[in-house]
């Protein structure tokens, strides 16, 4: 089939070559966000997805808005039987859905209908889930509503961050992706209907809802923290600024008593109390610094005792 490959970020690069290689298929072009800053130098940098695009030279679109009379007659130029999307990150009018003969084809990283929206490996991360995956669907107006093709599942790890789970995720999602558009070709798929139970939805993580209350249980507190590595990162406060937290670690019931918040600095640990148990500090961000250990950062800050983070 020809393809348009729609997608953007990092997680979306495996699916766009694991196309490129498979000799099925042939991606015509490929649609991105604009280049937007990046670095200390802000210089407009062309995203992970376009970047691949460019090193296949294949042709890459990027407009501010995938609507209007100038893109939809680009991509009807274009003709593609089959769009496959992966985290583009912009809604698609009618006219644009209805372009090619097979639709838009994403892959959604959750087991729809659980989890729709911008966020969904977070969200599971967050509310504790012990099974996610990835879902194919076909595009609709709706957010995260239409029928679904196919599945894979994934185990949620322990300690796993959100960033590594969605690396494991985009592999795995990359090849359901391939095999749900060799299917659509073959006419040995068919998209149903989402069931309507089990819906939830996970809208975008913003900076405010990755700080980290310290009155809250510390499996809670373990929970948010992970899902929101590497972005936006968790953070608190210290000292009327900001403090980055990484991963942290429950410590054993009855081991230490600290009230929430309270920091216990020892001599290879640092410790902060919850609403449960303390935990253990992973890496820790100042301001203005690099990450680092947090024994490291308590040893620089001096902390005394009795101080707290809020």
């Amino acid at each position: 089939m020809r393809l348009v490959f729609a997608g953007t970020p990092e997680p979306a690069v495996p699916s766009l070559r694991r196309l490129l290689e498979s000799g099925r298929h042939d991606v015509v072009a490929v649609l991105t966000r604009p280049d937007a800053p990046s670095g200390r130098g802000r210089k407009l940098t062309r995203s992970p997805v376009g970047a691949l695009a460019d090193e296949a030279g294949i042709p890459v679109l990027t407009p501010a808005k995938p609507s209007g009379e100038e893109f939809e007659k680009a991509l009807r130029e274009l003709a593609p039987d089959c769009a496959p999307v992966v985290a583009y990150g912009a809604l698609l009018p009618r006219p644009v859905l209805d372009v090619p003969a097979h639709g838009w084809v994403n892959l959604h990283f959750s087991l729809l209908p659980a989890w729709r929206g911008a966020a969904p490996v977070q969200a599971a991360i967050r509310h504790g889930d012990d099974v996610t995956g990835a879902t194919t669907f076909r595009l609709e107006e709706g957010m995260d509503t239409g029928p679904t093709f196919g599945v894979v599942t994934e185990q949620v790890g322990a300690g796993d961050t959100a960033g590594a789970l969605l690396g494991r995720l985009a592999e795995s999602g990359a090849a359901l992706l391939a095999a749900t558009l060799d299917g659509i070709e073959d006419g040995t798929v068919q998209a149903v209907p989402q069931p309507a139970d089990g819906v939830s939805l996970a809208p975008k993580v913003t900076t405010a809802d990755a700080r980290v209350d310290l009155g809250s249980p510390a499996a809670a507190i373990d929970r948010l923290i992970r899902s929101v590595t590497p972005e936006p990162g968790a953070w608190c406060g210290f000292r009327d600024d900001r403090l980055g937290l990484g991963p942290v670690r429950p410590v054993r019931t009855g081991e230490f008593e600290l009230a929430p918040g309270e920091l216990a600095v020892e001599r290879k640990r640092v410790l902060v109390g919850t609403a449960t148990v303390p935990v253990e500090l992973g890496e820790v961000k100042p301001v203005g610094k690099r990450l680092m250990a947090a024994s490291d950062w308590a040893r620089g800050a001096r902390i005394e005792p009795g101080e707290q983070l809020t």
